[in-house]
């Protein structure tokens, strides 16, 4: 069985060639994860565990090595091919939330369908089935503002899962929920 994910010597440089402003973030870096398999990165802060993420979400470039996700290498990815990665393959929970400040809560969940080109009735339909399952329909009209960390937080989650992806990558999905909100 071939992995779904391979790291393959893989160097993350910031400010490459600036001398004292250059930082190796990743050095070396190899792993294989198999398809079902759930692995957990852990670390101290600022070990590099996000910009791992990042490399395999193919939001970071790489200085060295390779990064191949379901057989494909994502330095070759066009910007077309890239997009339909993120919006397919993969779904991303990020640490900060991301969401859009001025869309709503609907909306937000509903993103990657929009960019898609699904039609209204049938994203927001998508949408509110998932923010009916994470415990925030209710705010289905709200705007990120006038939500909770931990809501915010379900948002992300949702909008993650909402084209159903064969890989889920999370920096620290839990950070902002109650314990009854992470069992879920």
């Amino acid at each position: 069985m071939e992995p779904l994910v391979k790291v393959e010597d893989v160097s993350v440089i910031y400010n490459e060639g600036e001398g004292i402003r250059e930082v190796t973030a990743l050095k070396n870096i190899n792993i294989e994860i198999y398809p079902e398999e759930f692995v957990i990165f852990f670390g101290p802060s600022g070990c590099g565990k996000s910009t791992l993420l990042n490399a395999v979400a193919g939001l970071e470039r790489v200085a060295r090595g390779r990064v191949m996700v379901a057989g494909k290498d994502l330095a070759k990815l066009t910007d077309e091919e890239m997009a339909t990665y993120h919006r397919h393959e993969m779904g991303f929970i990020f640490q900060a939330y991301n969401l859009i400040p001025t869309l709503t809560v609907g909306e937000n969940i509903a993103l990657p369908q929009m960019f898609d080109g699904v039609s209204r009735p049938k994203y927001m339909a998508a949408a509110n089935s998932l923010s009916e399952r994470f415990g925030i329909g209710e705010h289905s009209k709200k705007i990120p503002s006038e939500l909770s960390g931990g809501q915010q937080q379900r948002v992300g989650i949702a909008r993650a899962l909402i084209n159903n992806p064969a890989i889920i990558l999370a920096d620290e999905p839990t950070g902002n929920l109650d314990s009854k909100n992470v069992r879920i």
